[in-house]
């Protein structure tokens, strides 16, 4: 049984993991497929759904399958999954996460690492390390703790607490909250929404705004003026404002 799941459908394809008796945790061989269903993409999508199965998103590390490991063993684990989940964030495609039950620990890792992520009633977030004696190792300190800040992620870490999907949403965990069974159809929606969009722009989204974030501002506008010069280079800015002045939707490459 494939541990992570891949359909396509013209410009969105849809990424599901899929280990349904483990509530979807993540174990080496679950991370490797997860890079290759991003890293093997066909051109022709343009955005990627990724959900779980089974009622839950992902569950985190399975811990029955946790392997005791050297330090420098332990820093080349970590930055592995660092990697993919870069391969997730700046690949150039945007990502969107529907979601329910667990999002729990390298689960939330992974949503984090999502670009558009909803909710559904049973979603519960949670950063639980502290209380099995490790730390997070996914890029949780960078991606939740920018969501978060510092001292909200610190306080969940050190009670293990864990947020509903509104309560996400009010914190940014999530973008949306949506009702039961809703958050797949949300997802395919703004999919369809955002693969309408024109590439480049979309590739400048996903790649420019979390590093101008690590900006200091005058790099930063300076680099959001180089994206703007060529995104406005391209056929779609030409087309987009044709479609505007002749009042109708644009037809982007």
């Amino acid at each position: 049984m494939a541990l992570i799941e891949r359909d396509i459908d013209g410009a969105i394809a849809t990424v599901t993991m899929n280990r349904p008796d483990k509530r979807n945790a993540m174990s080496d061989a679950f991370i490797a497929e997860l890079e290759t269903a991003f890293a093997t993409l066909p051109d022709a999508v343009r955005v990627v759904i990724l959900t779980g199965t089974a009622g839950h998103y992902c569950s985190g590390l399975d811990l029955e399958e946790h392997k005791e490991r050297s330090a420098e063993e332990g820093i080349y684990h970590s930055r592995n999954w660092h990697r993919i989940l870069d391969l997730i964030q700046f690949g150039g495609r945007p990502v969107v996460s529907a979601m329910y039950g667990a999002v729990i620990g390298g689960g939330l890792e992974i949503a984090s690492s999502t670009h558009v992520r909803i909710a559904e009633p049973s979603t519960i977030f949670q950063l639980p390390e502290g209380r099995r004696g490790i730390f997070v190792g996914g890029g949780a300190t960078v991606r939740v703790g920018r969501i978060l800040g510092a001292d909200r992620m610190t306080e969940m870490m050190l009670t293990g607490r864990k947020y509903d999907a509104d309560e996400g949403l009010r914190l940014g965990l999530a973008h949306y909250s949506v009702g039961e069974g809703e958050a797949l159809d949300l997802a395919r929606e703004l999919a369809g929404k955002i693969a309408r969009n024109a590439p480049l722009s979309n590739y400048f989204m996903v790649q420019a705004l979390a590093r101008i974030e690590d900006m200091s501002k005058a790099d930063g506008l300076f680099t959001e003026s180089l994206c703007a010069a060529l995104s406005q280079t391209t056929p779609d800015a030409q087309e987009g404002l044709r479609a505007f002045l002749e009042k109708r939707a644009p037809t982007f490459r």
